[in-house]
């Protein structure tokens, strides 16, 4: 886990952002001493708002299979694609 201080993001920015870059992690910011922010790479956020999505589709899809809605096989799946890919 990455912390520096809000005098650290401020003054040596360059070194902060390369760092969340090279990392591929959150920093956590802290004024003194507190947490208060979390600074990330824009390729960091992207993926974790990719996660965030996929999440909330499969547990979409498992509420609606616990609600009764029909399920296919994984046989019925693979034609499905294969005539999908035939057209």
């Amino acid at each position: 886990m990455n912390i520096r201080s809000s005098a650290d993001l401020r003054n040596q920015y360059k070194e902060v952002s390369d760092l969340a870059r090279t990392t591929g992690e959150p920093i956590y910011i802290t004024i003194n001493g507190a947490g208060d922010g979390v600074f990330m790479s824009i390729e960091a956020f992207e993926r974790r708002e990719e996660l965030l999505l996929m999440r909330s589709r499969v547990l979409a899809a498992e509420n609606a299979r616990i609600a009764g809605a029909k399920t296919h096989t994984q046989a019925e799946l693979d034609e499905r694609f294969q005539k999908r890919y035939e057209d």
